[in-house]
């Protein structure tokens, strides 16, 4: 290995790590603030992100990146009578594709959920390898 690549795994590898600190972050304040896991909270702020605060569900399975019987069991979770945030429903003459969208129950819990969300990346962004590992991706960048 040339200086380069050993360069470039270095800080490939630092930056992974970072990540994974950061997620492992984020899952615990969601988890202990709201029993709510990342991936329920990236269906919420993609539905959120829609004029609408709907999207087909097999979107959404693409977007999270879950399986078919793995989008299914969330959304099922996040319909159910104890968290009611979303709702699957048919659209229209379309009996082929479900649609999920966010009930208003949901987009009042999306927006608590935020603010933990915030805090959370606050708290990471004031760790020094925030800058580094930025400083990292920005090189990254700079060379493609």
């Amino acid at each position: 290995m040339n200086n380069k690549q050993e360069e470039l795994i270095k800080s490939w590898l630092s930056f992974t790590q970072f990540h994974e600190t950061v997620l492992k972050e984020l899952e615990h304040s969601l988890q202990q603030n709201y029993k709510l896991a990342l991936k329920a909270f990236y269906v919420l702020l993609f539905l959120a992100e829609t004029p609408e605060k709907q999207l087909p569900l097999q979107e959404l399975q693409h977007m999270i990146g879950l399986s078919q019987s793995a989008m299914s069991r969330l959304a099922a979770r996040m319909e159910s009578k104890n968290c009611g945030v979303i709702r699957r429903h048919g659209y229209g003459d379309d009996r082929r594709g479900v649609y999920t969208t966010m009930t208003e129950k949901g987009e009042q819990f999306f927006e608590e959920v935020l603010e933990t969300f915030e805090e959370a990346i606050e708290k990471t962004r004031q760790n020094s390898d925030f800058k580094v590992n930025l400083k990292i991706l920005n090189s990254f960048n700079k060379q493609s």
